[in-house]
């Protein structure tokens, strides 16, 4: 897979969506894919579970120049503490960017406003984990803070794999409509609302989604992405950034890029320069990485 990589033209690919966590979180959450089949009805064995440095070792080995390694809290007092845990975790791991997380919760602005001050390249917000309502007033300020610093943020809202009581593109909607120049990257391109997903990208210049899990063969089976998907990737080529869920994934990394390039191929304006972009150029400017040799970005939207 690496040598397809600098086939590209480029000495790495940048993944702006895997999850390093605390080993006890961790844990628990490889213990709810282990219940899948009670949980979501479907087996889901996790493909890369193995100690930490081999997950890490597994990505360099992999091609990944650069990744975020994205934490996030399912309640109150959980968040803070994950931002400490992850910039450590970061500034041990040349390829790990510093990122951070978020709850609704009344000290929210406070280490949002502390992660910023420490460099965060990179939030996650998961809506459906947390349970929490993005749009509820307790978080304006903190969207806002994160607005204002342009630094792009991972959220799922989506209802895959399962709805959620605050999950759904028009309910996120509501924040970007007081925020418009957040830059929010829709993991999972918004599963299953790719339609709406894909809307609010036309509507929002700093809107991008993130391909992650999308179009394998695993979530074809239940969440299939449109037949003229290629097509409608085409009109916003630059937009699309490369995510992956690694290491919660039940199938082979390469599988997700597998995905991508069958797009390239299914339409003559993506090929290999939308290959480029997604897998290396557009989440490079995201997360403020500098362009790898001979790599030119095709995107011409600034963050806003």
């Amino acid at each position: 897979m690496a040598g397809w990589v600098r086939g590209l033209g480029l000495d790495g690919i940048v993944d702006i969506h895997v999850h390093f966590l605390p080993e006890r979180v961790l844990r628990k959450v490889w213990a709810y894919f282990d219940d899948a089949e009670r949980n979501y009805g479907m087996r889901w064995p996790v493909r890369y579970r193995v100690p930490q440095h081999e997950r890490i070792a597994t990505l360099r080995s992999l091609g990944v120049r650069t990744f975020a390694p994205l934490v996030y809290p399912h309640k109150p007092d959980m968040a803070e503490w994950l931002n400490t845990w992850v910039r450590e975790f970061a500034a041990e791991v040349p390829e790990a960017v510093p990122t951070a997380t978020l709850y609704a919760e009344p000290t929210v602005s406070g280490y949002v406003a502390e992660s910023l001050a420490a460099g965060v390249r990179c939030f996650k917000a998961h809506v459906q984990v947390g349970g929490y309502d993005p749009a509820d007033a307790i978080l304006d300020d903190a969207w806002g803070l994160i607005a204002d610093a342009a630094v792009p943020v991972v959220v799922h809202c989506g209802h895959g794999p399962l709805r959620g009581e605050h999950t759904g593109i028009g309910v996120f909607e509501q924040v970007l409509r007081r925020h418009p120049g957040l830059v929010t990257v829709l993991a999972h391109a918004g599963m299953p609302e790719y339609d709406a997903a894909l809307a609010l990208v036309r509507r929002y210049p700093n809107v991008y989604l993130d391909t992650t899990m999308v179009g394998v063969p695993f979530t074809e089976e239940f969440m299939p992405v449109p037949s003229d998907w290629p097509s409608r990737l085409a009109e916003l080529a630059d937009r699309v950034v490369l995510g992956t869920d690694f290491p919660n994934i039940p199938y082979s990394y390469a599988t997700q890029l597998r995905a991508v390039a069958g797009w390239a191929e299914s339409d003559p304006r993506l090929g290999r320069s939308f290959l480029r972009a997604a897998l290396h150029d557009t989440p490079s400017r995201l997360l403020r990485q500098a362009p790898a040799s001979g790599s030119v970005s095709r995107s011409g939207h600034g963050r806003g």
